[in-house]
C-alpha cells in the first residue's frame, strides 16, 4: 500500500480519499489543510496539520505520495501547491476501478479519474487534472494541466483543452476544437468553435458572457 496524503480536507478531499481507497492501492494517512483543526477527523481520516508541514512530513516518512484536492473555484491555489511540490514529492494517480482507459493513454501525475470515465485511444491527460464521474474523452484529445471536468462532459476527437480549464456538467466539445488557458464552459454548453480568450462561455452554441 502507498501512503497517500491529500492537500484539502473538504468535500473534494474526502471524495478523492474515498476513491483512492477503492483502488486498493493506497492507504490515506491524512489531510493537510490551512483551514481545519489538527486532529479533526474527516470521513475517518485525520487532519495532520497545515500545508507548512507537508515537506517535513514527507521527509519523515509520514506519507509517500501526495494529491491536491482544491477545486475549480481556486485554480491558482490548485496550481500553486502542485507546482510547489512537483519534482520533490511524488504525486499519485488515482483511477477508479470502473474507469475505462485505453493502454495508449497518458495520465499525468496528480490526476484523478472518478467512476465511469472513458479515455479513448491516444488521449493525454495533463498533470493535476480531475475528471469527474462519467467524463468521456475521445481519441487523440488532450486535457491541459490543472483542469477540472465536471460529470458527464463529452470531449470529441482531436480536441486540445488548455490548462486551468473548467468544463461544466454535461457540456460537449465537438471535434478539432482548442481552448486557451482559464476558459470556463458552463453546464450543458456546446462548444463548436475555438475558444481564444479566457472567460465564461455558456449556451448552445457556447458564447462568452464574461
Amino acid at each position: 500500500m502507498i501512503k497517500l496524503a491529500i492537500i484539502g480536507s473538504g468535500d473534494l478531499g474526502q471524495l478523492i480519499a474515498h476513491h483512492a481507497l477503492l483502488t486498493q492501492q493506497f492507504e490515506v494517512v491524512g489531510y493537510f489543510d490551512d483551514y481545519a483543526q489538527v486532529g479533526e477527523i474527516k470521513s475517518g481520516i485525520p487532519v495532520l496539520g497545515s500545508t507548512q508541514l507537508v515537506e517535513a512530513s514527507f521527509q519523515s516518512g509520514v506519507f509517500e505520495q501526495l494529491m491536491i484536492a482544491i477545486g475549480y473555484k481556486h485554480f491558482e491555489a490548485r496550481a500553486f501547491f502542485f507546482d510547489k511540490y512537483f519534482g520533490s514529492i511524488p504525486f499519485a494517480k488515482v483511477v477508479h476501478p470502473s474507469a475505462i482507459v485505453d493502454p495508449t493513454c497518458e495520465i499525468g501525475e496528480g490526476s484523478v479519474l472518478l467512476s465511469g470515465c472513458i479515455l479513448d485511444v491516444h488521449v493525454k491527460i495533463g498533470k493535476n487534472v480531475l475528471l469527474n464521474t462519467g467524463v468521456m474523452v475521445a481519441h487523440d484529445s488532450s486535457i491541459g494541466d490543472h483542469s477540472f471536468l465536471a460529470p458527464r462532459c463529452n470531449i470529441a476527437g482531436f480536441v486540445q483543452v488548455g490548462p486551468k480549464n473548467f468544463i461544466g456538467i454535461g457540456a460537449t466539445v465537438i471535434d478539432n476544437i482548442s481552448t486557451v488557458a482559464l476558459a470556463s464552459i458552463g453546464g450543458g454548453a456546446l462548444v463548436n468553435r475555438n475558444i481564444e480568450e479566457p472567460g465564461l462561455f455558456v449556451g448552445v452554441p457556447a458564447k462568452k458572457i464574461k
